[in-house]
């Protein structure tokens, strides 16, 4: 394993830490005008991160055991035009939520909210908002799916794999216990921070979820048109 990798199996899983479910949610809970609920907080990081450790470890045996096969099978024509019809529906979808005049969060993100900071919430409750919280963004996690990349492909002993996914869900929640172990020592100078970072979140989440479902739209479908031979077309037909 090289240091290459592991800076950027770092970078990417710091990307993955400023999440809704790694970061704005955990900020919220922080933030509840109630007493500051240390343990519901680490009820959540600790799902969240159990959550990814289990689908990356199904991810990098799928990798590891099948990549001949996933290869060959997303190299044929029906994956590429399929592949092609994701991407630009990904695209338009960018476009319509970035071109939309309502500028508030969305209502499943106030809806995740509410459900964190309710008076009756159980640790019941808790786990089932961060697996429906992780379940929902894990298709856009593109660092995620790149560092399973990563991973897969690294030649790495079964262990050796583990630990290393270990630490990267670790990374992704850390950002979020650095704050909240701010948040009980030092409340009157992180609180301010946490404000911030919260409303900053608030405010740029539907241009931020645009800009990602678009260029993740843009790279499917450019892979996509690449795949079925229609970007050579072109560049035969611009240079005759």
């Amino acid at each position: 394993m090289t240091s290459a990798l592991v800076g950027s199996l770092v970078v990417l899983a710091l990307v993955d830490s400023t999440s809704f479910g790694t970061l704005l949610i955990p900020v919220w809970l922080m933030l509840a005008p109630e007493r500051l609920r240390v343990g519901r907080i680490l009820v959540f990081l600790a799902t969240v991160a159990a959550f990814y450790l289990v689908l990356g470890l199904l991810l990098v045996a799928g990798v590891a055991t099948f990549s001949d096969q996933i290869s060959d099978a997303l190299d044929s024509t029906p994956v590429q035009v399929v592949q092609l019809v994701v991407g630009v529906a990904l695209l338009m979808t960018g476009i319509r939520i970035g071109t939309r005049k309502d500028a508030g969060p969305s209502g499943r993100l106030l809806q995740w909210r509410e459900r964190a900071v309710g008076a009756g919430g159980s640790a019941g409750g808790l786990v089932t908002l961060a697996l429906t919280a992780a379940v929902v963004e894990a298709a856009s996690m593109v660092p995620y799916v790149a560092a399973i990349g990563l991973i897969g492909t690294a030649d790495l002993s079964w262990p050796m794999t583990v630990a290393v996914l270990a630490g990267y869900c670790v990374v992704m929640v850390l950002p979020a216990v650095a704050l909240l172990a701010g948040r009980v020592g030092a409340a009157p100078t992180v609180e301010p921070l946490l404000q911030r970072v919260n409303a900053w979140m608030e405010r740029t989440g539907r241009e931020n979820t645009a800009w990602i479902l678009g260029i993740i739209g843009f790279i499917v479908a450019g892979n996509a048109l690449d795949g079925l031979g229609v970007l050579d077309q072109i560049d035969s037909w611009s240079k005759g």
